[in-house]
């Protein structure tokens, strides 16, 4: 310091700056050297999260007219499902090169069966246009299909999506969120699903968080779907508690909802079982299971499942039921098979029905006579030794939706009270009603889904030959025979989907001496 007082010249107060600019620069320079790194350590990042598209194959040349057979297109002879129908609703799980698994279709059928949805004049629908039409019952226009793959695997992304693109056709995933991003490259990363959702290809439905799995359900060790069976608990030597099953898939549901949410994905509006595995098949219990569907039908509109204990193709009942079934799709599926089992589950009108005895390939024999039908039913074929009762269903998807019709049939061969014929009306509904008729008398017994209900008989002329009307309305059935009304079986307060459903026949013979009654005739109106 001066004497005079002053510091003196400011420049060596400044010197301290020095180290710092040395250090600023060095730490520049370390990240110029490091930006490369880092830059292939994110560009490496990127591409495990998000795996190349391969390309869709080659288109397939046309196929050559042919007169005799050969050469011509495999769906040229697979009958079109009829043109203002319900949506059918696809069941995929995975498209990719892997030939061991017959849930994972070849990229090349996959293109094949778009294909010919596509020139068939098929529509994809979204979940929301979907949705719409259960909520409404509108159409969603002419020959429309849904298609949905469960999982969420990596195929969808890296196979399926250019087919889509290249068709202008849309899916929905229905995650296994726990999984994804788990177990590469099987699942799905969430940056690939971001990509998928911004295509417009694509939305996203729940299939649980880690709910789609088996374990062990008894002290057996006899595994099941986690999700819909209550689980043995080893330690303990006991099953899960009703209670305990409720928090666990009440937690499971309402974490995949949350992963939705917390990934920027709309909430999801349908849910996809696991396994398709049937809850009258569970360990739950009638009052378990509608435990569960309470909480399904808290949080979705509907559910999906492949396998279900009554025939619920979309349309308004299975809407009633808040579940729809839908059509697998294996390896093993053809285009051609494709285009068959489509018009196999629209929907056909009652008045559109000729005589339903003479369509062979239209009935669906029940029980195990290893036999398909209305043989059986008609008298044309016998029925296998030791069988005393035999029924068939006619058309049971294309059938499902009925709620107006008549029944006029004849039978014959009715003997004493050793045989009868039957006929069940709104049948797979949650309200049948079930007819039997033999030579002296007619009964009709009204059930629910569950068995329950009331019976209802009358006096007939004997005859071995009675003629047989049943009238179906949403309000009533009416029986009359020979002319003569018999019974009526009033409906009960639910909603007319409830009780829709087309018919069955059957057939009984408790008699030593073989004589089987048969259907001489049956008409629809």
């Amino acid at each position: 310091m001066r004497r005079d007082g002053s510091r003196g010249n400011r420049p060596r107060a400044d010197r301290p700056a020095r180290p710092v600019l040395r250090a600023a620069l060095g730490l520049l320079a370390a990240a110029v050297v490091a930006l490369p790194f880092a830059v292939a350590r994110q560009y490496d990042a990127s591409r495990r999260a998000v795996a190349e598209q391969t390309a869709p194959p080659a288109p397939a040349p046309a196929p050559a007219p042919a007169t005799d057979g050969a050469g011509a297109d495999p769906a040229a002879d697979a009958e079109p499902a009829p043109g203002a129908s319900a949506p059918a609703v696809l069941a995929y799980h995975d498209v990719g090169p892997d030939d061991s698994s017959r849930y994972t279709v070849s990229l090349e059928d996959f293109d094949a069966q778009l294909r010919a949805l596509r020139d068939a004049g098929y529509r994809t629908l979204s979940t929301g246009e979907f949705t719409d039409f259960l909520r409404t019952g509108r159409t969603p226009g002419p020959r429309t299909v849904y298609l949905t793959f469960d999982d969420g695997t990596h195929g969808l992304w890296t196979h399926a999506d250019p087919v889509l693109a290249r068709y202008g056709m849309t899916a929905a995933a229905y995650l296994i969120t726990g999984q994804v991003g788990t177990h590469r490259p099987y699942y799905l990363s969430w940056a690939e699903i971001e990509r998928m959702a911004r295509s417009g290809r694509w939305d996203f439905q729940a299939h649980t968080h880690l709910g789609h799995e088996r374990a062990p359900v008894d002290a057996a060790g006899h595994e099941r779907s986690v999700f819909t069976n209550r689980l043995w608990l080893a330690d303990e030597g006991r099953v899960e508690t009703p209670d305990e099953y409720r928090r666990r898939v009440e937690a499971d549901l309402d974490r995949s909802v949350s992963e939705f949410v917390a990934h920027d994905l709309p909430r999801p509006r349908l849910f996809a079982y696991p396994f398709s595995e049937r809850l009258d098949e569970s360990n739950l219990g009638a009052r378990g299971a509608d435990a569960l569907r309470a909480m399904l039908r808290e949080r979705f509109t509907a559910t999906l499942t492949n396998s279900a204990a009554r025939p619920l193709p979309a349309g308004p009942r299975a809407a009633a039921a808040g579940q729809v079934q839908r059509l697998e799709i294996t390896r093993d599926t053809t285009p051609a098979g494709l285009l068959r089992e489509l018009a196999r589950w629209a929907p056909v009108a009652p008045q559109d029905v000729d005589r339903p005895l003479s369509e062979r390939a239209n009935w669906q024999t029940t029980g195990d006579t290893g036999r398909s039908g209305p043989g059986i039913l008609t008298g044309d074929s016998r029925p296998p030794d030791g069988t005393d009762y035999v029924s068939a269903d006619y058309r049971p998807l294309a059938t499902a939706d009925w709620t107006d019709y008549r029944l006029r049939a004849t039978a014959g061969g009715l003997h004493g009270t050793s045989n009868s014929v039957g006929i069940t009306v709104r049948a797979g509904s949650a309200h049948p009603v079930a007819l039997a008729v033999g030579r002296n008398t007619a009964s009709v017994t009204t059930g629910g889904s569950r068995g329950t209900g009331e019976r209802r008989s009358c006096r007939l002329d004997p005859s071995a030959t009675q003629r047989i009307t049943v009238s179906v309305t949403p309000r009533q059935v009416r029986v009359s025979v020979d002319g003569d009304p018999c019974t009526a079986a009033p409906a009960g307060r639910w909603r007319a989907a409830e009780g829709a459903g087309g018919f069955s026949l059957s057939v009984r013979n408790d008699g030593a001496e073989q004589r089987w009654p048969r259907f001489t005739s049956l008409e629809v109106e």
